[in-house]
């Protein structure tokens, strides 16, 4: 099973960006199962939200936070601290939507908010860091998040969030020197 651990602020679609993670990796093949769910206490904007996506070969059972993920992602770098590494599987990484450059080898940065505001005109991170997880974890293709764009969010917003999605991923693969 591959465990993604959200950090976000309500508001900037940690939650929907761990749905999309799981309807990528279960639309479009048989055999593939995905559970997303959110963890928060009062609703309100800016708040702190915790979003579990688990990604599996067989239908999951646990549906039980993550204590310990393979990505622990970031939405927001005010949320990061080094709890963030505690919360890891051996070899695990942290995936922080930041501007900072971090030079710890279990820590990949993005600039998504530049590329958001740039492409959606708005500071949401959500779908930026989708392009980003593709470019680093095998199982989700590039092609399999525009699948479950097309497949789940309305079609006035197919269009943006595709080609943010599609630039973060060439980003990220140029940071990563691939």
């Amino acid at each position: 099973m591959y465990e993604f651990l959200w950090h976000g602020r309500g508001g900037q679609g940690a939650f929907t960006a761990a749905r999309l993670l799981g309807a990528a990796y279960s639309l479009k093949e048989d055999g593939k199962f995905a559970l997303a769910f959110p963890s928060f206490g009062p609703e309100r904007r800016g708040a702190p939200i915790r979003a579990f996506t688990k990604l599996d070969t067989k239908i999951i059972g646990d549906r039980s936070e993550i204590k310990k993920a393979d990505f622990v992602v970031i939405l927001d770098d005010t949320l990061f601290n080094e709890s963030a590494f505690d919360e890891l599987k051996e070899n695990g990484k942290v995936i922080v939507c930041t501007k900072k450059i971090l030079t710890d080898k279990r820590v990949i940065t993005f600039d998504g908010v530049t590329l958001a505001e740039k492409i959606l005109h708005l500071p949401i991170t959500n779908t930026v860091i989708l392009g980003a997880i593709a470019a680093v974890f095998d199982k989700v293709s590039l092609d399999d998040l525009v699948h479950a764009i097309k497949e789940n969010m309305p079609v006035r917003l197919q269009e943006k969030n595709i080609t943010v999605v599609t630039e973060a991923y060439k980003l990220t693969r140029e940071q990563l020197g691939e």
